[in-house]
């Protein structure tokens, strides 16, 4: 697994999509119910364990209810300029 999938960078992405779970009020077993996944899927990427790529991070943003769009926007704001990969 590439190194970048625990930079400060790649943590604040799995923040923000674990935080906006939690403000929907929705567990991790109906999260994975809603992509069709199994709950371990939720667990692993929220631990870190596995990587979300950008086509999840859509379809998991939108299975709770969240505008893509925004939550990326945000996270590219805040992201400092000289972050590396």
């Amino acid at each position: 697994m590439s190194k970048s999938a625990f930079t400060d960078a790649y943590a604040s992405v799995v923040a923000a999509v674990r935080e906006l779970r939690l403000e929907k009020g929705v567990s991790q077993v109906e999260l994975a119910r809603r992509l069709g996944r199994p709950q371990q899927f939720v667990s692993y990427f929220e631990t870190g364990v596995r990587r979300i790529d950008l086509v999840e991070f859509v379809v998991i943003v939108r299975a709770l209810g969240g505008d893509p769009k925004e939550l990326f926007t945000e996270l590219a704001d805040a992201m400092p300029m000289d972050t590396t990969i």
